[in-house]
C-alpha cells in the first residue's frame, strides 16, 4: 500500500512562505529526482512527486527566493531539461549496456573454458 500525504501538509511557515511556495519547490524538487538525483531521505514513497512533498515539508531542501531566485530561474531557462533526461537515459542505457556486457564476458568465458575441457577430454581418448 502506498503511503498517501493527506492534505493540508503543515510545513515551517517561516521558511516557506505559503502553499503556491511549497508546490513550486516540491516541483522542481520532483524533476530533479526524476532526473536520478539521490533522495535526501529514507521514504517509503514510491512516487517521485511524495518524496519530494515530504523533503520540502521536513526541511531537506534548499532553496532561493527574491533576486537570487530570478537570477537562478533566468539562468535555469538556458538549460534545455530535455537534453539533460535525455543524456541521462543515454548513461543508464550504456550502463545497462556494460553489465550486459559482462555478463557476457562471464558466459564466454565459461563456454571456452567448457569447450577447451571438452578438448582435452577428447584428445585423452
Amino acid at each position: 500500500m502506498i503511503d498517501i500525504i493527506s492534505l493540508p501538509v503543515e510545513f515551517d511557515k517561516e521558511r516557506i512562505d505559503g502553499r503556491f511556495r511549497l508546490v513550486n519547490i516540491a516541483a522542481q524538487r520532483a524533476k530533479e529526482l526524476a532526473s536520478g538525483s539521490e533522495p535526501k531521505i529514507k521514504a517509503k514513497a514510491n512516487k517521485v512527486s511524495t518524496l519530494a512533498i515530504q523533503e520540502t515539508i521536513l526541511n531537506k531542501l534548499e532553496f532561493l527566493t527574491g533576486e537570487e531566485a530570478v537570477k537562478a530561474k533566468e539562468e535555469a531557462k538556458r538549460i534545455d531539461f530535455r537534453r539533460v533526461l535525455e543524456d541521462r537515459r543515454k548513461e543508464l542505457e550504456l550502463e545497462d549496456l556494460s553489465e550486459l556486457e559482462k555478463d557476457l564476458q562471464i558466459y564466454m568465458h565459461e563456454k571456452e573454458e567448457a569447450t577447451s575441457s571438452n578438448e582435452l577430454y577428447e584428445s585423452e581418448e
